[in-house]
């Protein structure tokens, strides 16, 4: 039997005692929600951030330009590396036990940069930051699962992976600003502290099911119950066999154009800072102003794409909900890269750059969206895979952008790579079908 194919979602009632018969006058998910794109904005900050204060870390580590590509990628590959890992511990430990977890651990590690003497301290600290942020989105994938309904589900990923993106555009100029006021250790041990407020803030409040939320009503959690795709009730989950994990070609299809998007996306946290004050000759924090430009463009091209899916998905076309944004996100992205290439102005290069941006991250709803609908209960497993051959494309980027050849347009090769990848990212949709689920037995 082909462990690929399975019935399409079903939507079931779920029993539970009642919590409250009082309307709740902001409907708890949404806090959740609220929750979410508070930790994707802080997420992107702490990743981001390394980038900014690129100069001040080369200059007192002696780092060279090829070391500090390793340093990026070595970030990518621990969260590339502990992503399944990660993803399968939130499916049977639940959101609110990892996520309070992985925040601490990715916060700790944050602080620790600003205690990293060379180049082998500072590569070996930025894998583990990577490892620990590495269960973040999955955590979230199985928040959205048991929480949000299957027709709000492509605008909550949405709002989410825009939440990331507008971290990553606020490090650019504020931790520009921060590292000027008090250098570099200290804003990333400012960091830190953030970040631990978080966990302890989540952990507190937040329940894995909405049955065991304080304060939600009896209509919003029947609502929840009676819309989201399968009984989501914490017990004993059946493990989710590699066989069955490996063999689904939906996942292989996903893996390969996550992979492409990362290649994309991730020349923006990493080396587009840098590149634009370089080759333009900018300030520091003008630099980062133009840094902000494309991360903001990926926010509303989120945004976008969450309400794109779900208003297809309303109309009764769930193939397309998932096929159609993805695919004109990488049209866009392809594009953009190209045609950034021919630009003489930093305005006229970050203009493309922000439309590449905006179609790559056109593809993050509809994919994570995909996984949910082919993972069901294990969606936190097999969002998680999916995160890990995207960030390997990530690592491959840091890595890319400082190694292939530059010409006398500077670094063309990159920008001709990310466009082919994203050409081949379209023909992966063209042949993935959310409607095969990945069979657990």
């Amino acid at each position: 039997m082909n462990s690929d194919i399975k019935d399409a979602p079903s939507v079931i009632r779920n029993s539970q005692p009642p919590i409250s018969d009082r309307p709740s006058l902001i409907p708890r998910r949404f806090l959740v929600v609220l929750a979410t794109f508070s930790l994707s904005v802080l997420l992107y900050i702490d990743r981001t951030c390394i980038s900014t204060a690129k100069e001040t870390v080369t200059a007192e580590l002696g780092l060279s330009k090829e070391q500090w590509s390793w340093i990026l990628a070595a970030f990518a590959f621990g969260y590339a590396l502990f992503q399944t890992p990660s993803g399968a511990l939130v499916d049977k430990l639940g959101g609110r036990k990892v996520l309070t977890a992985v925040v601490f651990a990715w916060s700790l590690f944050t602080g620790l940069t600003a205690a990293a003497w060379n180049f082998v301290s500072m590569l070996a600290i930025r894998f583990l930051f990577g490892a620990g942020e590495a269960g973040a989105f999955p955590g979230m994938a199985r928040v959205v699962y048991s929480w949000i309904p299957v027709q709000e589900r492509g605008t909550v990923k949405g709002i989410n992976f825009s939440g990331s993106r507008i971290g990553a555009a606020l490090a650019m100029p504020i931790v520009a600003t921060l590292i000027a006021w008090v250098g570099w250790k200290t804003a990333f041990q400012l960091l830190m502290l953030a970040g631990f407020v978080w966990a302890v803030v989540w952990w507190f409040w937040f329940r894995d099911q909405p049955a065991e939320q304080h304060g939600i009503s009896d209509a919003e959690r029947d609502y929840i119950l009676r819309h989201r795709q399968e009984s989501a009730n914490v017990g004993a989950l059946e493990p989710l066999r590699l066989s069955a994990l490996l063999g689904s070609g939906n996942l292989w299809l996903m893996m390969g154009q996550y992979f492409s998007s990362n290649f994309t996306f991730f020349f923006s946290l990493t080396w587009l800072y840098p590149y634009v004050k370089g080759k333009y000759q900018l300030e520091a924090v003008a630099a980062g102003f133009y840094a902000m430009a494309p991360l903001l463009a990926g926010a509303a091209g989120n945004v976008f794409a969450g309400w794109l899916v779900d208003r297809l998905y309303r109309s009764g076309r769930p193939l397309l909900s998932r096929r159609v944004p993805a695919v004109i996100g990488f049209a866009l992205a392809a594009l953009g890269m190209v045609m950034s290439v021919e630009q003489q102005t930093a305005a006229g290069a970050v203009a493309w750059l922000s439309l590449a941006i905006f179609g790559a991250d056109m593809t993050l709803s509809p994919s994570w969206s995909f996984c949910i609908d082919i993972g069901g209960a294990h969606a936190g497993a097999v969002s998680g895979t999916m995160n890990m051959a995207g960030n390997l494309g990530s690592a491959i980027t840091a890595l890319a952008f400082a190694y292939l050849p530059e010409s006398s347009k500077g670094n063309e090769a990159f920008f001709y790579t990310a466009a082919a990848l994203s050409g081949a990212a379209i023909v992966c949709w063209l042949l993935a079908n959310p409607g095969r689920r990945i069979n657990h037995a």
